[in-house]
């Protein structure tokens, strides 16, 4: 199977991407490993086999049933797993830390009393339990939807992926991959909402324009805008260029508008390849999940510092040669609070195809953080964490293979 993408990925370019007869099921994944190597850490570098280098680990099953007439039934169930382990969540290699901005009284503006240290104690504890890929541990973490082809328009329902972070999947050089994805800048708090269960979709593409509107009730009892979504997003496909635009906004526990984002892209073919770019607003006035801190002060305190207010830029190239793969990209997590917490990254990968199905890659990538920020690269398949104080920056330098069926 080919990466995950948009077209691939999506019910939306199902559409027009199935032709099959009658009902087929198709058991597809990705076997994705190696070693990496991440600086800049508390405990110093972190070297250790990983799952999910250039793609996260998956094994799926989807299936089509043609009705006739131009109708089909669709569904998608994909599972994410750890090769190097066999689990189906993980921790970033930073663990349970915070940021320094997150860890104590003084750091969130709160006077020291032996009442405030202790609160922040135990609520930065709390969240940072939090950090990682499906501690629930979800079966079908990636993907679980069904849903219904039509002649106009297709229409799918479950856990799905939005649809700005599917333009802001296409309109990145590496597709998401690696260390050097626009969106591991942005890591912490999550700058994008990537999935979403519960959700309802409708996808249509007609000519070269692909475009999808989706809707999740928050299911909150008693207060219906409690953590509902909305978003929208459509591609423009042409001879040797694209561009697009998504949209998404959700709102938090209490109905008050939370993570919103708007992400504009383009594509055009220069030279021997392809030149990409991308813009994405990140706003958030009132941060999610933090209503479990009982102590108003505190409270008051995480919500600012939870709070985003900040542009991503991405620009990048890619070019293939034969067997031969290169990305070089740039992106930026220009954050425009007082913290002034920017994190810029700048690296490339490259991609040796052995076979239609089995590749070699080797990534380096460079963060630069500024002012109170500390990410710190992950890959494709988990979350870098943070760095060992305010400003340290990171390499990370991975050698592996990746293996689809």
């Amino acid at each position: 199977m080919k990466k995950l993408t948009l077209v691939a990925g999506a019910a939306l370019a199902l559409v027009s991407n199935l032709a099959l007869a009658q009902s087929t099921v198709t058991i597809y994944g990705i076997l994705d490993g190696g070693i990496s190597n991440v600086s800049g850490l508390k405990n110093g570098n972190s070297t250790a086999i990983v799952s999910g280098i250039m793609d996260g680990s998956r094994f799926g099953f989807k299936g089509s049933e043609d009705l006739g007439g131009g109708y089909k039934t669709i569904f998608t169930l994909e599972n994410r797993f750890e090769l190097d382990t066999g689990s189906v969540s993980n921790r970033p290699p930073s663990g349970a830390q915070l940021p320094d901005r997150l860890s104590s009284a003084e750091a969130l503006g709160l006077s020291p009393t032996p009442t405030n240290v202790a609160t922040v104690a135990a609520v930065s504890a709390g969240i940072g339990n939090t950090v990682g890929v499906n501690l629930a541990g979800n079966l079908f973490d990636r993907q679980a939807f069904v849903g219904l082809v039509t002649p106009f328009g297709a229409f799918t329902l479950g856990r799905q992926y939005t649809p700005a972070y599917l333009v802001g999947a296409t309109f990145d050089a590496s597709q998401t991959q690696s260390s050097l994805a626009a969106g591991q800048v942005g890591s912490f708090p999550p700058s994008f909402d990537i999935r979403l269960p519960n959700s309802l979709q409708y996808g249509i593409k007609v000519d070269g324009v692909t475009a999808a509107l989706m809707y999740a009730p928050g299911e909150v009892t008693g207060n219906s805008s409690a953590r509902r979504f909305y978003g929208a997003m459509a591609i423009y496909k042409g001879n040797g260029y694209s561009a697009g635009i998504g949209h998404n906004t959700r709102n938090n526990e209490f109905g008050q508008k939370s993570l919103t984002n708007t992400v504009l892209g383009a594509t055009v073919d220069v030279g021997p390849g392809t030149l990409y770019g991308q813009f994405a607003t990140i706003k958030d006035d009132n941060p999610t999940n933090l209503s479990f801190i009982t102590n108003t002060d505190v409270l008051a305190a995480f919500n600012n510092a939870f709070k985003q207010n900040a542009n991503l830029l991405h620009i990048g190239y890619k070019f293939t040669s034969g067997v031969n793969t290169w990305v070089v990209a740039y992106s930026k997590y220009d954050d425009k609070k007082a913290a002034n917490s920017d994190t810029s990254s700048y690296g490339a990968t490259y991609t040796y195809a052995l076979s239609k199905r089995t590749s070699l890659n080797a990534v380096l990538v460079r963060f630069d953080n500024k002012g109170q920020a500390q990410s710190a690269p992950g890959q494709a398949g988990f979350l870098g964490g943070v760095t060992a104080a305010a400003g340290v920056g990171s390499t990370n330098v991975a050698l592996g293979i990746n293996h689809k069926f």
